[in-house]
């Protein structure tokens, strides 16, 4: 049916018995249900020759059935909302009762728009799974090389990083899938100062043998290049999508279809284009080629494992107070209040007369911007004075509470107060260091001769923002880089720096935003660059949201995906304790500061994550015109609470040999929230203002069809991960996992990646003004995090679409 569409069906009872039965009522389960049942009426008389009823009469309170005695009810159906909707109608008798179900599947015409592929995806291996290619391809001896680009043509690299090839002693157990935990025992250690080398090595190997295997799922299988010039251009499917993931300076390789030992030619990514790569092999490739057909193998930059190796390796120089923290040993202040002067000796030499107490709160700043709260401050001072240095400064900042905005007040005054400090902030992703530099840019407070944005060669300059070019490097002049009072890079392009020769100690502070993203090798590899006593480390993030991403199950489950910044809070000098600091945010204040103060969302959507996450502590401090602006919106069901939950009994299908997701009933819904909200003049959103999450690939892939046919493609639509650190006045997530009847026998694997209170408490914290939530609620509340949300849902009355499970309905009542 469509929806708004009406139809009536005819339930027919008779009682074959030899025994009259008392029929005492009809019972559907709700007011809601968009189901209705007319009354029962008794037949009095048939046609014989249709036996179609020719006489009835209605029946008013309880009814009789005598033997033989037959009666009828119409049931009719006016649709509201789409998907599959199934209710429970009961027959209640005074002795027994009989249920029926009634089913209506809700069709929206924009579905028709979503073809579904029925073949498996184009250029895909379909005989061999991604493991056993990797597994039988392990011997590439017979390699051409192909072209090599020239990055850095101006200087001459002292230093080289070395290759960390994973040995074949770790690579066979796993290709011959063995018990690793008994093959390697380090898997089951804690980790410590001992261990730390060799565990983290290892974790790095297994991590790498997963990213091998996993990128043999799009080799292509007979495809022709195209010759473009002094390229050959290479279509590659779903590269604008990231799968796969193809970069400048990445290695292609091509053999002959169905020969066995023969050569293997490499071909070097020399652009990347939206649909397409071009690659340059051996000379004598090019000449010779004439429209051949080849097996294609992808590969993946191994620069980043590299440098977290060399990261891993070079830790136990930063000594135990770096990496395993046990005493707080208070170092004189960098800072000395009464002259307005940098302790310029504490670099060198720490003097013995060191404070024992946090003077934070005798300084007196004059602060750049004039906005901060208190929490803010009180770090900015802490930091500055880096009392507890080498000891890595945390500053723990939820969702909203401007963590940047304090780092970029610190390095400010760093850069003015202490003339010979050296800064390098990094963070995981170019968008993250990007926004430290475009903030550091925005504070008027910089020359350009203050600051480098340090790039990667490979990087893409259309995607570098317009205010930050100017203080923009590829490296290619580190000589003139290394000597800038602040450098910014991502945390893996900051190993560049190791390659120019750089002792540990050359910078003396090194902060890094989103620290919580990164893995602890990838978190080391800045922070080794300011090894020493009176280095300063300081960790800006967020526990309680997503840390880095794996692909190894071995690695992640073994301590890789723990970040040094969680992992540090987890230790007993950096943990919560509510009394012993009952003044400071119940942290130590000389090692954490806890921000509290939201300036991001409505108070009804910090609510819940507040208490989740963050103790109950969070308090909005964000303006009503922005959080309160659309609480007028016509399709919210409680004008004071701007979170709308819609459940949908949907389908989630796959389409060829993708394993990725789908399903049709929420994109549409999804879209329809989305013309819903642009439509309302007076809510003055735009497309930028909106953001679409959804935890599968294939389901990003089909909204972003449909919103491309409605002519709506700058709507930003993504995973969870991809808006971590992001912010939209309207949230619309759709959670896509529908299939009820296999939730009894596999909860977690039916869930999968909303199944983690970390991704869900991403999901529920980017939104300023509105929050839409469109899922199945048969299926996500087998999960806490999910049950507590459709509770807090129903109780506030913003909840509409599909009715109710009754552990719902009875979690509410409790």
């Amino acid at each position: 049916m469509s929806k708004e569409e009406s139809k009536v069906i005819t339930l027919w009872i008779r009682n074959n018995g030899n025994h009259p039965q008392t029929l005492l009522e009809i019972q559907l389960p709700t007011e809601e249900s968009q189901f209705h049942v007319d009354r029962l009426k008794v037949v009095k008389e048939m046609m014989a020759s249709s036996k179609s009823v020719s006489s009835s009469r209605e029946v008013k309170g309880q009814l009789v059935l005598q033997p033989k005695m037959a009666a009828y009810v119409n049931i009719s159906c006016t649709t509201k909302y789409i998907g599959n909707h199934k209710v429970l109608l009961v027959f209640k008798f005074d002795k027994f009762r009989i249920g029926r179900h009634l089913t209506v599947t809700v069709i929206d015409p924009y579905q028709n728009y979503m073809p579904q592929q029925s073949q498996p995806m184009q250029g895909s291996q379909q005989s061999k799974t991604p493991f056993t290619r990797y597994r039988e391809s392990m011997d590439d001896s017979w390699v051409v090389p192909g072209e090599k680009m020239t990055r850095y043509p101006k200087l001459q690299l002292p230093k080289r990083l070395g290759q960390y090839r994973v040995p074949q002693e770790i690579r066979n157990p796993v290709i011959n899938s063995d018990e690793l935990r008994e093959v390697f025992p380090i898997l089951e250690e804690t980790l410590c100062y001992e261990n730390y080398e060799s565990k983290f090595s290892l974790l790095l190997y297994l991590e790498e043998i997963q990213l091998d295997i996993d990128i043999r799922a799009f080799d292509l299988e007979q495809v022709c290049l195209n010759i473009v010039g002094e390229y050959l251009s290479l279509k590659v499917p779903g590269l604008a999508e990231g799968r796969p993931s193809v970069l400048v300076g990445d290695r292609v390789y091509l053999s002959t279809p169905g020969a066995e030992g023969g050569p293997i030619f490499e071909g070097i990514v020399h652009e990347v284009h939206s649909d397409e790569v071009y690659l340059k092999f051996n000379a004598e490739f090019h000449s010779k080629y004439l429209g051949e057909d080849y097996d294609v193998r992808f590969t993946f930059n191994r620069t980043p494992l590299r440098r977290f190796h060399q990261a891993a390796e070079y830790a136990p120089n930063l000594g135990r107070n770096v990496l395993f923290p046990t005493t707080v040993e208070n170092q004189p202040p960098l800072y000395n209040p009464s002259s307005d002067q940098a302790t310029e000796s504490s670099y060198l030499t720490p003097t013995k007369s060191a404070s024992r107490v946090d003077i934070s709160s005798q300084l007196t700043l004059q602060f750049f911007n004039r906005q901060l709260n208190d929490r803010q401050m009180s770090a900015v001072k802490r930091i500055l004075l880096g009392q507890c240095r080498p000891m890595p400064y945390i500053l723990f900042g939820p969702p909203g509470t401007g963590k940047t905005i304090t780092l970029v007040e610190t390095i400010l005054q760093i850069l003015t107060k202490l003339p010979g400090s050296r800064i390098l902030a990094c963070a995981p992703s170019n968008s993250a260091a990007d926004l430290l530099a475009e903030r550091l840019h925005k504070s008027g407070v910089l020359k350009l001769t203050d600051m480098v944005r340090l790039n990667a060669f490979q990087r893409n300059e259309d995607n570098i923002p317009d205010k930050i070019r100017p203080y923009c490097s590829s490296g290619n002049n580190l000589d003139i880089v290394v000597h800038y009072r602040i450098i910014i890079s991502t945390c893996v392009n900051s190993g560049i720096l190791y390659t120019y020769g750089l002792k540990p100690g050359h910078f003396t502070h090194v902060f890094i935003d989103e620290a919580g993203q990164a893995t602890e090798p990838e978190c080391l590899i800045p922070v080794g660059l300011v090894a020493g006593t009176d280095g300063q480390t300081i960790l800006s993030g967020d526990p309680e949201q997503l840390g880095p991403i794996l692909h190894s199950p071995h690695a992640k489950s073994h301590g890789l995906e723990l970040s040094f910044l969680e992992r540090l809070m987890g230790l007993e000098l950096y943990s919560r304790d509510e009394t012993k600091f009952v003044t400071s945010g119940y942290f130590d204040p000389m090692l954490v500061t806890k921000l509290i103060y939201n300036y991001r969302s409505h108070p009804a959507l910090l609510q819940l994550p507040s208490v989740l996450f963050y103790a109950n502590e969070l308090e909005v401090k964000a303006e009503k015109t922005l959080t309160h602006s659309l609480c007028g919106w016509k399709s919210l069901p409680n004008k004071t609470v701007p979170i709308l939950f819609h459940g949908i009994r949907g389908e989630d299908l796959r389409e060829g040999n993708c394993p990725s997701w789908f399903n049709p009933f929420e994109t549409v819904q999804v879209v329809r929230y989305l013309q819903g909200l642009l439509a309302d003049y007076s809510s003055y959103l735009v497309e930028e203002d909106i953001g679409i999450i959804t935890p599968y690939r294939k389901q990003v892939e089909k909204i972003r069809m449909l919103l491309s046919h409605l002519g709506r493609d700058v709507v930003k639509v993504g995973s969870v991960e991809e808006f971590q650190g992001q912010e939209r006045k309207a949230i619309i997530v759709s959670a896509v996992r529908t299939n009820e009847e296999l939730m009894n026998f596999d909860q977690r694997h039916i869930l999968g990646f909303l199944c983690n209170p970390k991704r869900f408490n991403v999901c529920i914290t980017r939104a300023q003004a509105l929050l839409i939530i469109v899922g199945n609620p048969y299926v996500l509340m087998h999960d806490f995090y999910w049950l507590t949300l459709l509770k807090y849902c129903v109780e506030n009355d913003a909840y509409v679409g599909c009715e109710l499970p009754e552990k719902v309905t009875a979690a509410c009542d409790s």
